[in-house]
């Protein structure tokens, strides 16, 4: 049995480029450290058993035989501590769009994923690795958010994918926020909605020509701390995904939705895939976003002077 230390590995948020980055937007990730999840062991006296690990143990064992992994991994370690008990002990909700099964993959690869031990990984060999792990929970994955987990640094997807700092916002007024819905929900349904939406003519037209340039602006406003100018392009993407992405928001928050765009007080948008988890809001003042919101679970990412 391994007796590595308990190395944790943090959720992540997609700040802006939910669906438009499959159109080639540009699309911004953190890391959350809100959340959290490490591999461990079952104390004594315990009965440890993680059905999520056990599957993944025979997905890697599948690959190995099949020739299919394009990484060196310990499959053998992997397989034998599972059977003793290893699980995944995480705060990280699942079904909420912020990585669980990211961090899931990140904290198994960091563990018996050989290839780490050489600083020779490019940050897109990390990617593809990662990916083909993540491919087992969602049928295909574009390997950022384990990536994200197991580097712990932002993500800007480009033309090229990198690392990004991010700029210092003051304590002020205003307010980046997630609000949670409540529901968990599945990506793979909701990302094959869009791409059977996409065969519409006009709504690839729309996203192409409306929501990937808004999306590039809000990116670029909040990277330069241009907060006006965010507030604005993130009010234009609340609006595009209430017209166009109407089936993605779960029913019970369209019309809170609609009251922020008429008030102003608040937007809200899509925090990945949608359908429940969290959704993302800004308001130019938190607190009186709350008192519309009342009764609603907020929680700040970013404060700024709006």
């Amino acid at each position: 049995m391994s007796n590595q230390s308990e190395t944790s590995f943090y959720s992540k948020v997609l700040l802006f480029g939910e669906y438009s980055v499959i159109m080639q937007s540009k699309a911004l990730a953190i890391p959350y450290a809100l959340f959290e999840g490490h591999l461990s062991f079952p104390r004594e006296g315990e009965r440890g058993r993680d059905p999520e690990l056990k599957s993944l143990a025979d997905y890697m064992k599948t690959l190995a035989l099949r020739d299919e992994l394009p990484f060196p991994f310990d499959v053998t370690s992997f397989e034998f501590d599972v059977s003793q008990g290893l699980y995944f002990d995480s705060t990280i909700p699942q079904g909420y769009g912020v990585g669980s099964s990211g961090a899931l993959v990140a904290a198994v690869y960091d563990r018996y994923g050989c290839s780490r031990k050489k600083n020779t990984v490019s940050i897109n060999e990390l990617k593809i690795f990662l990916s083909k792990m993540e491919s087992h929970f969602h049928g295909s994955s574009s390997g950022v958010d384990p990536l994200i987990s197991y580097i712990n640094q932002s993500l800007l997807i480009d033309k090229t994918l990198g690392p990004v700092e991010l700029p210092r916002y003051n304590e002020g007024k205003g307010s980046l926020f997630l609000l949670n819905t409540g529901r968990s929900r599945k990506t793979e349904p909701l990302v094959n909605l869009f791409l059977e939406k996409c065969k519409n003519e006009d709504f690839r037209k729309a996203c192409l020509e409306e929501l990937s340039p808004i999306t590039n602006g809000c990116i670029t406003s909040f990277l330069e701390g241009q907060t006006k100018e965010m507030l604005k392009y993130f009010e234009k993407l609340s609006r595009f995904q209430l017209e166009h992405f109407n089936p993605m928001i779960p029913k019970l928050y369209r019309e809170i939705w609609k009251k922020g765009l008429e008030d102003k007080t608040y937007f809200l948008k899509l925090c990945g895939a949608g359908g429940g988890g969290f959704l993302m809001g800004i308001t130019p003042s938190l607190l009186n976003a709350a008192k519309d919101l009342s009764g609603h679970e907020l929680r700040s990412l970013f404060r700024f002077d709006s």
